[in-house]
């Protein structure tokens, strides 16, 4: 068994602190969403936990060498997006579909 390139333990080590930061993050966001104290707030901190929630998936998929993980990201950018949007024009206008 010979031991790992240089670049690819790099990589590895790379991958498995960003995966924790990402938790850590991640953590950080839905303590402010549960802790508001305003309702923009909690949809700011809805819209980076999606986002951080995305970008960990990416970093499991690189890790695992999935392409799966990819598409799962995609989707869930598409319907983070359009739920900030929603969120954001209820508390605009009180109402989501006119």
């Amino acid at each position: 068994m010979s031991p790992l390139p240089l670049t690819s333990l790099i990589l590895s080590w790379g991958l498995a602190l960003a995966a924790v930061l990402l938790v850590l993050a991640m953590t950080l966001c839905a303590w402010r969403m549960l802790r508001g104290p305003r309702a923009q707030d909690r949809v700011l901190a809805l819209d980076a936990l999606y986002v951080n929630g995305l970008l960990l998936i990416l970093v499991l998929g690189m890790r695992q060498g999935s392409g799966l993980a990819f598409e799962a990201a995609l989707i869930i950018g598409l319907v983070g997006f359009t739920a900030t949007v929603a969120l954001a024009k209820f508390l605009m206008q009180g109402e989501v579909i006119r």
